[in-house]
């Protein structure tokens, strides 16, 4: 069984072992960079996710008991993003993301310093999310 909060606690220990804002971004740009790329044919615009102002491709493929999340993004730091919400929710259960509170959001300093188009990209893909996990949740 995925573990959400030990995923959110590595992150939460992994950014603070950087002392400013400049190395974090860079290391969400690293992270990014390292994300399993979709096949060119994958990225269609039925999967595009709107409420992002860059281009974020999502593929959920899931049922109750596992949610896998591939996806990616043209822009470096939404990449980034892309990865740490793998890390913590891809593989868990529709009942474990539904019951998760993602408080690593905060104690990392994102909404602090995000900017208001990639928040509300980050605030897309987290919604986009708990929407599958609704509809593999055992309670539907």
């Amino acid at each position: 069984m995925h573990d959400l909060e030990k995923a959110q606690q590595e992150i939460i220990s992994d950014f603070s072992l950087f002392d400013n804002w400049l190395d974090r971004y860079q290391y969400l740009i690293d992270l990014g960079k390292a994300l399993t790329p979709l096949h060119e044919a994958e990225k269609t615009d039925d999967i595009l996710l709107h409420g992002c102002q860059s281009r974020v491709w999502l593929i959920i493929t899931a049922n109750a008991d596992e949610l896998i999340i591939r996806a990616n993004s043209d822009a470096a730091i939404v990449s980034g993003l892309i990865a740490l919400l793998i890390r913590v929710y891809s593989g868990a259960s529709a009942a474990q993301i539904l019951k998760f509170q993602p408080e690593f959001i905060t104690a990392i300093g994102l909404q602090q310093h995000l900017s208001a188009t990639r928040a509300n990209g980050l605030h897309a893909m987290l919604e986009a999310i708990y929407k599958a996990a609704k509809c593999y949740s055992p309670e539907n």
